[in-house]
C-alpha cells in the first residue's frame, strides 16, 4: 500500500483496531484521507499474508470456553479489533465454533465501543432476547476502558497486563480462560 513509516508507538493511536491503524498510518504517510476500498485491499492482503505462515495458536482455554457456552446455551458474541476475514481464519485455525452473525469487527467501526455495541446488537437478534447483564472479556487496558465507557461488567484475562488492568479499575482478573471458566461452574 506504499506505507513506509508505520507508527509503532500504540499510545499515539486513538483506537486500537486494524481499520484505525490503517487509516492513521495511511494519512500520516500520504497526508490525505484514504478511500474505503483500501480497507478491503488491506484485509485481502492480510488473508494472503496469513496463508504464508503457520496457523495461529489458540489462546489458552478459548476453544473450551466457547464450547462450554454453546453446550450450556450461554449467550455470547465476538467483538474484535481485527477485520472479519482474518478473524474468521484465526477461529477456524483454532477449531473454535463461531457464527458470522455474532461477529463484530473493526471493518464497520474503528472504535472499540462501536463494534462492541454492534456485537451486543447482533447477539440480541441472534439469540432473540434482551440481556440483563453483559460481561466483556479482554486482555488489554483498551478492552477495560471500552467496558467502562459502555458501563459493562469486565473480566480481565492474562497475567501480562493484570497489574495495569487492576490499576485502571478491573476487579475480576484471571490468568487464563480456563481459570475464568472454572469460576462459572
Amino acid at each position: 500500500m506504499g506505507i513506509t513509516d508505520i507508527d509503532t508507538d500504540y499510545n499515539n493511536y486513538k483506537h486500537h483496531t486494524d481499520s484505525y491503524a490503517l487509516r492513521y498510518n495511511y494519512e500520516r504517510n500520504f497526508g490525505n484521507t484514504y478511500q474505503n476500498d483500501l480497507l478491503d485491499n488491506f484485509e485481502n492482503d492480510l488473508v494472503y499474508q496469513m496463508s504464508m505462515f503457520d496457523n495461529v495458536k489458540e489462546i489458552k482455554g478459548a476453544k473450551s470456553l466457547i464450547k462450554f457456552f454453546v453446550d450450556n446455551q450461554i449467550s455470547f458474541c465476538f467483538a474484535t479489533g481485527a477485520l472479519p476475514k482474518p478473524a474468521m481464519i484465526k477461529l477456524r485455525q483454532c477449531d473454535i465454533w463461531y457464527d458470522e452473525r455474532i461477529l463484530a469487527t473493526s471493518k464497520t467501526h474503528e472504535s472499540r465501543e462501536g463494534f462492541v455495541m454492534d456485537a451486543i446488537d447482533k447477539a440480541k437478534v441472534f439469540y432473540q432476547k434482551q440481556f440483563d447483564q453483559i460481561v466483556s472479556v479482554g486482555d488489554g487496558v483498551w478492552d477495560l476502558k471500552t467496558a467502562q465507557n459502555l458501563s459493562l461488567d469486565f473480566v480481565g484475562i492474562g497475567d501480562t497486563n493484570r497489574k495495569k488492568l487492576i490499576e485502571n479499575g478491573a476487579t475480576n482478573c484471571f490468568s487464563d480462560l480456563n481459570e475464568f471458566k472454572k469460576m462459572l461452574f
